[in-house]
């Protein structure tokens, strides 16, 4: 994979962790910073491995993932540029609690996990961001537990196709319509589930006069119907 060579400076000053240093400050970490690229479907690293360094998104998406024994995966987030990975194990030494894989082409800016804390002992601001940023991926975490804890498959598809209709969707003749992000399989994995149960809900909801199906292609044909049924008993 080849890639236009980016500035690693304003990558870094993209960055939450990052925004209040000054443009010195960022020029001097970005000298210890490494530009790495990635293929679509390649693993920038696996649950259980030691973490080395700070992986910082210059380009592309990275989906983060764990893997039961039986191999189904629960995706946990979909990281976009600008955005840290697996902050914690720099700080704490452990290993990484889950795997990271490119969805597409991927360009990481990685700073080494010494480099990382010897930048924030001189900048605490720095590690006060840290803070910040852990503090909501554990509140995500806490909100994915709930879902998945106290509501249904259904619910959660419901849920999901809901907010995609509200943030993506156009007005049609036929209704709200939107392409679903990622295949049955993906969005499975992202809700707690199996491919199959996907298919079912939808054509189930599609039977009831709720929407159209046509692979990823959907048409909400009934808003208020299907916001009825989030807090109906399924």
């Amino acid at each position: 994979m080849t890639a236009e060579r980016i500035d690693l400076a304003a990558v870094l000053g993209k960055t939450a962790l990052l925004s209040s240093l000054s443009q010195p400050e960022l020029q001097t970490l970005a000298v210890r910073t490494v530009r790495k690229l990635f293929s679509a479907g390649e693993l920038l690293f696996s649950e259980g491995e030691p973490c080395n360094g700070l992986h910082i998104i210059a380009r592309g998406k990275v989906r983060i993932f764990k893997t039961s024994i039986s191999g189904r995966e629960q995706v946990l987030a979909v990281n976009t540029p600008g955005e840290s990975i697996a902050e914690l194990p720099v700080f704490d030494g452990g290993p990484f609690p889950a795997s990271a894989v490119a969805t597409e082409e991927t360009e990481i800016a990685y700073i080494s996990r010494r480099d990382f804390q010897a930048y924030c002992m001189d900048h605490p601001e720095v590690a006060l961001k840290v803070l910040q940023v852990v503090g909501a991926r554990l509140r995500r975490l806490v909100g994915i537990i709930e879902e998945l804890s106290f509501t249904t498959i259904r619910q959660r598809l419901i849920s999901t196709l809901l907010k995609l209709a509200q943030g993506e969707g156009k007005k049609t003749e036929r209704g709200i319509e939107f392409q679903l992000p990622a295949s049955h399989q993906e969005l499975a994995n992202q809700l707690g589930t199996v491919r199959e149960l996907i298919s079912r809900n939808l054509m189930r909801l599609q039977a009831e006069g709720l929407l159209d199906v046509d692979a990823r292609q959907i048409v909400v044909k009934d808003v208020k119907g299907l916001s009825a049924l989030l807090d109906s008993t399924p």
